[in-house]
């Protein structure tokens, strides 16, 4: 066979060549914008261009400070291509990680959306790494700002040549990085060669995947800071699908006209985007979603109460998810097997709640405390470990860490998981979340899952309280629907749970609060819950 590597600049020649006339749509404050994979060729071309003009060398760290938009799809190819490294950033992060982040990445450039420049102007004594800053607009001149020395985006590029000769690369060259979103402790670097990209890519497109195709119309609610949307990007451009972004406004109102004006076929996204379009249509709003395919479904778990009201109002599937930024996210899809379409609903629903099963390419241990692996029963608890082609081997510039977290070649993901007998997994909790109680384990996530089917209930966290008599007890923090405060009692929370979960599992105390605290990729911080109730109970 052919030695041949597998680059990214093969996705972005695929869209070219095969797919010059499907488009692109950008919701941009400017007002919306849509070209074709043609035209965007010819822009990261010009853009692979403007890079070489402003330094920029094969392995050189390329930061992005931009939301979803076709000028961030842009860098995603030309840096990528062009063999430099690209580095989106949080751009939720507070003002001390992001410094430590660009220090530790070494950056050398940031492109920043216009509306975020004043949170780079707050750091920028402290990036001493940073050379050069490129604001990306659609107005005609920079607007003002104390960052120097800075670049017009469009200027560039208008000024620069629309052909560019991509290099041969090494397919184990990195092509991007990203951090952890990190509760705890500094965000973790993680790198991405243009061999795993290319290959989870092309994986998603598998039926039993996401099943990306030519036909698809994807809109990537989920952050292209958040482990490049979880590829999907890469994955459309490779298949030719149309690509929609919403910009920086993530309303229901916004995501569901960009739906039905776009005829979008796949949304991806965390259960709180999903729960505020819920309210949003079930308050009255009028749209045609009958396009939409799948929601799909990452960073958090499924409610049963939430995937069989779209079903059954809308008449529209979520399918779950599950991935981490040490494994280019996904892992896992959570697909019926044929034979399943047979059951009753409530069995087919009990399986499209649990995270799903494993990618093609990959491999998966689930073991115990003592290092044996778990039985496939569905109630045996273990950690998840994972190895495969797109994991993630160490952290950058992270030894200590990558120490605890990779050993004997395997990830340990410190997801505590069940594994059923048809091979779906079902997630339990994070390590640092499970509840010890009395030598036993209680899963705040099946707790949460069990809470939110309640029809009062908008979203529930479970966090642990210490005990003196049982050492850990569950604590239920409820946040209630619009109209239902005051008709819902924590007693009333309790009898709900009483035939749900073993009796010994019920919250000691439920307390109602306003707003789930979320972290910067919109999962659920149980660390500012914890510190909110320690001095309190």
């Amino acid at each position: 066979m052919m030695e041949h590597p597998l680059l990214i600049k093969t996705m972005l020649n695929r869209a070219n060549l095969l797919f010059p006339k499907k488009e692109i749509i950008s919701r941009n404050p400017e007002g919306d914008f849509c070209y074709t994979y043609g035209d965007f060729y010819k822009r990261v071309c010009r853009l692979a261009n403007v890079l070489q003009q402003l330094g920029i060398k094969q392995g050189d760290k390329v930061a992005t400070f931009a939301w979803n938009n076709h000028r961030h799809l842009e860098l995603y190819f030309a840096v990528t291509c062009a063999g430099a490294v690209l580095h989106p950033l949080n751009v939720r992060l507070f003002a001390d990680h992001l410094t430590y982040i660009i220090a530790n990445a070494e950056d050398k450039i940031i492109f920043i959306d216009e509306d975020l420049i004043s949170k780079i102007e707050e750091i920028q004594d402290k990036l001493t790494t940073v050379e050069k800053f490129v604001i990306m607009s659609g107005k005609d001149e920079l607007p003002e700002t104390t960052l120097s020395p800075v670049y017009h985006y469009e200027k560039l590029l208008a000024e620069a040549s629309d052909a560019f000769n991509f290099p041969d690369l090494d397919e184990y060259a990195i092509a991007a990085m990203g951090y952890t979103s990190a509760t705890t402790g500094l965000p973790k670097g993680v790198l991405y060669t243009h061999r795993s990209t290319y290959l989870h890519a092309l994986t998603l497109c598998l039926p039993d995947a996401i099943g990306i195709s030519e036909k698809d119309i994807i809109l990537p609610v989920v952050s292209m800071f958040h482990v490049f949307s979880w590829g999907l990007p890469f994955s459309a451009a490779f298949m030719g699908a149309n690509l929609v972004f919403g910009g920086n406004d993530f309303s229901a109102k916004n995501l569901c006209s960009l739906v039905e004006q776009e005829k979008v076929t796949l949304m991806a996204g965390v259960p709180t985007i999903w729960i505020n379009i819920l309210q949003y249509l079930d308050g009255g709003a009028k749209h045609d979603l009958s396009s939409l395919r799948h929601l799909l479904n990452g960073g958090a778990a499924l409610s049963k109460n939430l995937v069989t009201a779209f079903a059954a109002r809308y008449g529209i599937n979520i399918l779950g998810t599950y991935g981490m930024t040490e494994a280019s996210p996904v892992v896992l899809t959570c697909h019926l097997k044929s034979y399943m379409e047979n059951w009753d609903d409530e069995r087919k629903l009990s399986v499209k709640v649990k995270q799903g099963q494993l990618l093609p390419g990959l491999e998966m241990k689930i073991v115990n405390d003592r290092g044996k692996e778990v039985k496939w029963s569905g109630k045996e608890m273990g950690e998840l470990l994972l190895r495969g082609p797109w994991v993630a081997a160490e952290y950058y510039r992270d030894p200590e860490r990558s120490a605890e977290t990779f050993k004997d070649g395997w990830y340990h993901s410190n997801d505590i998981v069940t594994i059923d007998e048809e091979g779906y997994i079902l997630l339990q909790d994070r390590g640092k979340d499970l509840i010890k109680s009395g030598g036993e384990w209680i899963s705040s996530v099946d707790l949460e899952n069990n809470i939110m089917g309640h029809p009062a209930v908008a979203e529930a966290a479970v966090i642990a309280i210490p005990s003196e008599k049982w050492q850990e007890r569950p604590l239920a923090c409820v946040v209630l629907k619009q109209g239902e405060k005051v008709n819902v009692t924590e007693q009333d929370i309790l009898d709900y749970l009483k035939d749900k979960v073993a009796k010994w599992w019920l919250p000691d105390k439920v307390v109602f609060i306003n707003e789930v605290p979320k972290t910067s990729v919109g999962k659920f911080n149980k660390k500012i819950l914890r510190e909110m109730f320690a001095q309190k109970l």
